[in-house]
């Protein structure tokens, strides 16, 4: 299931021009499972995540966003958050559109997560639960290193700070869709000020959310996203930690663990429903 044969694409209009997306079709699906890619990468990469997903009953749909992946847009530039949980929306709503009697579970991976967050905040309403996997979140010490400076040096990911399995790096320093470039200013100060605005924004309430983070994320570092899902968290927050693990946790050596906890709270959560 993980292989891209298996998926097909579809496309929306984002804000700033062609949203393209990916969906893993299941013949008899349970719930939907709507996936929020990192910086610089793309939903090609989440094919085993998919596929996990796809074997607990889920349809799933992702989409690359603006100025990352397939979709159009200046490569890694975005000026406003906001304008991205948008887009984010019309992959929500064209997911609830093929499958509109099932529940909506948002999955967000580092920037992902940020986006997922604040889109929890304002669309809560469109989900039954939220997870974020090493979010951007609270703060995040390489914005503000890099804003303080009078130009942004060279600011390549290291491949090495991904995971512990090799191939994970190698794949990615390898893959043409990935922006191996440098930040952008105005994508920089776009993710502070979102930050900053979900710390205002505050509770989540009762909605079910769950973050998972490595305990050796060198890229996103636990504590200031400990810090941040606080000011999120309601009654039915949750976290769960991985020691040794670095930041792509659903790329992990232990990524089958990391991938079972989020089948397990997502079968709570519909279980709690039923």
């Amino acid at each position: 299931m993980s292989d891209d044969a298996l998926s097909t694409d579809f496309h929306l209009p984002g804000h700033g021009g062609a949203l393209v997306g990916r969906a893993w079709p299941h013949p008899d699906p349970q719930w939907v499972a709507v996936i929020a890619h990192g910086y610089g990468e793309h939903v090609g990469r989440y094919g085993w995540v998919a596929g996990r997903l796809h074997e607990a009953g889920a349809a799933v749909f992702a989409a690359d966003h603006v100025g990352h992946g397939r979709s159009d847009g200046t490569r890694v530039l975005i000026r406003d958050y906001e304008d991205v949980v948008e887009d984010l929306h019309l992959v929500v709503r064209h997911a609830a559109g093929v499958h509109p009697d099932l529940p909506i579970i948002l999955i967000g991976h580092s920037m992902g997560g940020l986006i997922a967050a604040r889109y929890t905040q304002r669309h809560a309403d469109a989900l039954v639960a939220t997870v974020l996997s090493g979010p951007v979140i609270g703060s995040w010490a390489t914005v503000d290193d890099l804003l303080a400076l009078e130009e942004i040096p060279s600011t390549p990911i290291d491949p090495e700070t991904l995971s512990r399995d090799p191939a994970v790096g190698e794949a990615y320093a390898a893959d043409p869709l990935v922006w191996h470039g440098d930040f952008a200013r105005p994508t920089l100060e776009a993710m502070q000020t979102m930050m900053r605005t979900i710390t205002a924004g505050g509770s989540v309430g009762n909605h079910p959310m769950l973050h998972l983070h490595g305990e050796a994320d060198q890229l996103v570092p636990m504590p200031a996203s400990v810090e941040g899902v606080e000011t999120l968290r309601g009654p039915a927050t949750s976290r769960i930690t991985y020691p040794g693990a670095r930041h792509e946790i659903f790329n992990e050596t232990n990524r089958a663990e990391v991938l079972e906890d989020v089948v397990t709270f997502v079968q709570g959560v519909l279980d709690q429903r039923r």
